[in-house]
Protein backbone atom coordinates (compact mmCIF):
# COMPACT_ATOMS: atom_id res chain seq x y z
CA UNK A 1 0.00 0.00 0.00
CA UNK A 2 2.72 2.39 0.51
CA UNK A 3 4.07 2.08 -2.81
CA UNK A 4 0.25 3.00 -4.54
CA UNK A 5 -0.06 5.91 -1.89
CA UNK A 6 3.01 7.38 -2.36
CA UNK A 7 2.16 7.37 -6.74
CA UNK A 8 -0.93 9.07 -6.21
CA UNK A 9 0.59 11.73 -3.16
CA UNK A 10 4.03 12.18 -5.96
CA UNK A 11 1.09 12.53 -8.87
CA UNK A 12 -0.74 15.72 -7.11
CA UNK A 13 2.32 18.27 -7.67
CA UNK A 14 2.25 17.09 -11.29
CA UNK A 15 -1.07 17.68 -12.42
CA UNK A 16 -0.88 21.49 -10.16
CA UNK A 17 1.67 22.33 -12.42
CA UNK A 18 -0.16 21.17 -15.71
CA UNK A 19 -2.95 22.78 -14.24
CA UNK A 20 -0.92 26.39 -14.20
CA UNK A 21 1.35 25.46 -17.31
CA UNK A 22 -2.46 24.94 -18.97
CA UNK A 23 -4.26 27.47 -17.39
CA UNK A 24 -1.19 30.16 -18.42
CA UNK A 25 -1.20 28.36 -21.83
CA UNK A 26 -5.24 28.87 -22.35
CA UNK A 27 -5.86 32.18 -21.03
CA UNK A 28 -7.35 30.69 -18.00
CA UNK A 29 -9.73 28.70 -20.05
CA UNK A 30 -12.86 27.90 -17.18
CA UNK A 31 -13.53 24.10 -18.28
CA UNK A 32 -9.99 22.69 -19.09
CA UNK A 33 -8.07 24.43 -15.99
CA UNK A 34 -11.30 23.30 -13.79
CA UNK A 35 -10.87 19.97 -15.28
CA UNK A 36 -7.40 19.77 -14.06
CA UNK A 37 -7.57 21.10 -10.64
CA UNK A 38 -10.34 18.64 -10.22
CA UNK A 39 -7.54 16.13 -11.42
CA UNK A 40 -4.99 16.74 -9.15
CA UNK A 41 -7.48 17.01 -5.93
CA UNK A 42 -8.83 13.72 -6.74
CA UNK A 43 -5.23 11.97 -7.29
CA UNK A 44 -4.66 14.04 -4.00
CA UNK A 45 -7.70 12.21 -2.15
CA UNK A 46 -6.57 8.66 -3.54
CA UNK A 47 -3.47 8.93 -2.24
CA UNK A 48 -4.51 10.59 1.09
CA UNK A 49 -6.78 7.77 1.85
CA UNK A 50 -4.37 4.58 0.75
CA UNK A 51 -1.60 6.60 2.83
CA UNK A 52 -4.47 5.96 6.00
CA UNK A 53 -5.20 2.37 5.02
CA UNK A 54 -1.71 1.68 4.88
CA UNK A 55 -1.14 2.81 8.20
CA UNK A 56 -3.80 0.65 9.19
CA UNK A 57 -3.07 -2.69 7.60
CA UNK A 58 -0.31 -5.02 8.00
CA UNK A 59 2.47 -5.03 5.24
CA UNK A 60 1.44 -7.08 2.38
CA UNK A 61 3.65 -9.52 0.14
CA UNK A 62 3.62 -6.96 -2.50
CA UNK A 63 5.62 -4.53 -0.42
CA UNK A 64 8.40 -6.93 0.52
CA UNK A 65 10.99 -7.01 -2.13
CA UNK A 66 11.86 -10.11 -0.67
CA UNK A 67 8.82 -12.02 -0.74
CA UNK A 68 7.61 -15.40 -2.23
CA UNK A 69 4.56 -15.72 -4.60
CA UNK A 70 3.12 -18.25 -2.54
CA UNK A 71 3.05 -15.24 -0.06
CA UNK A 72 0.08 -13.70 -1.47
CA UNK A 73 -2.20 -17.40 -2.19
CA UNK A 74 -5.61 -17.29 -0.22
CA UNK A 75 -8.97 -15.15 0.33
CA UNK A 76 -8.63 -11.93 -1.42
CA UNK A 77 -11.83 -10.72 -0.23
CA UNK A 78 -15.68 -11.69 0.07
CA UNK A 79 -17.75 -11.64 -3.49
CA UNK A 80 -20.85 -13.23 -3.79
CA UNK A 81 -20.58 -14.96 -7.25
CA UNK A 82 -25.05 -15.16 -7.02
CA UNK A 83 -25.66 -11.64 -6.92
CA UNK A 84 -27.84 -9.93 -9.71
CA UNK A 85 -26.91 -6.34 -8.71
CA UNK A 86 -23.89 -5.52 -11.08
CA UNK A 87 -25.95 -6.22 -13.90
CA UNK A 88 -28.89 -3.92 -12.72
CA UNK A 89 -25.83 -1.34 -11.91
CA UNK A 90 -24.34 -1.99 -15.35
CA UNK A 91 -28.08 -1.35 -16.92
CA UNK A 92 -29.04 1.64 -14.77
CA UNK A 93 -25.36 2.99 -16.17
CA UNK A 94 -26.29 1.59 -19.88
CA UNK A 95 -29.61 3.67 -19.59
CA UNK A 96 -27.43 6.77 -18.46
CA UNK A 97 -25.54 6.80 -21.36
CA UNK A 98 -28.08 6.47 -23.50
CA UNK A 99 -29.96 9.35 -22.24
CA UNK A 100 -26.91 11.35 -23.45
CA UNK A 101 -28.09 10.69 -27.00
CA UNK A 102 -31.64 10.40 -26.29
CA UNK A 103 -33.14 12.93 -23.64
CA UNK A 104 -32.07 13.64 -20.03
CA UNK A 105 -35.38 12.19 -19.02
CA UNK A 106 -34.33 9.11 -19.70
CA UNK A 107 -31.13 9.68 -17.39
CA UNK A 108 -33.68 10.30 -14.58
CA UNK A 109 -35.04 6.89 -14.94
CA UNK A 110 -31.35 5.15 -15.08
CA UNK A 111 -30.32 7.07 -11.56
CA UNK A 112 -33.29 5.97 -10.31
CA UNK A 113 -33.16 2.02 -11.15
CA UNK A 114 -28.87 2.79 -10.55
CA UNK A 115 -29.74 3.92 -7.02
CA UNK A 116 -31.93 1.08 -6.46
CA UNK A 117 -29.24 -1.39 -7.90
CA UNK A 118 -26.72 0.03 -5.70
CA UNK A 119 -28.42 0.43 -2.12
CA UNK A 120 -29.69 -3.23 -3.00
CA UNK A 121 -26.02 -4.25 -3.55
CA UNK A 122 -24.70 -3.07 -0.26
CA UNK A 123 -27.64 -4.09 2.09
CA UNK A 124 -27.13 -7.58 -0.29
CA UNK A 125 -26.01 -9.29 3.04
CA UNK A 126 -28.13 -7.47 5.55
CA UNK A 127 -31.00 -9.38 4.50
CA UNK A 128 -32.33 -13.23 4.45
CA UNK A 129 -30.22 -16.57 4.62
CA UNK A 130 -26.72 -14.80 3.89
CA UNK A 131 -27.51 -11.98 7.00
CA UNK A 132 -24.55 -11.27 9.43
Amino acid sequence: MKFESRLFIWLTPFFLLVTGVYGWWSGWEAVGTGALLLTAALVAMIGFYLALVARRIDARPEDDPFAEVEQGAGDQGVYSPWSWWPLVLASAAAVCFAALAIGWWLFFIGAAVGVIGLVGWVFEFSRGQHAH
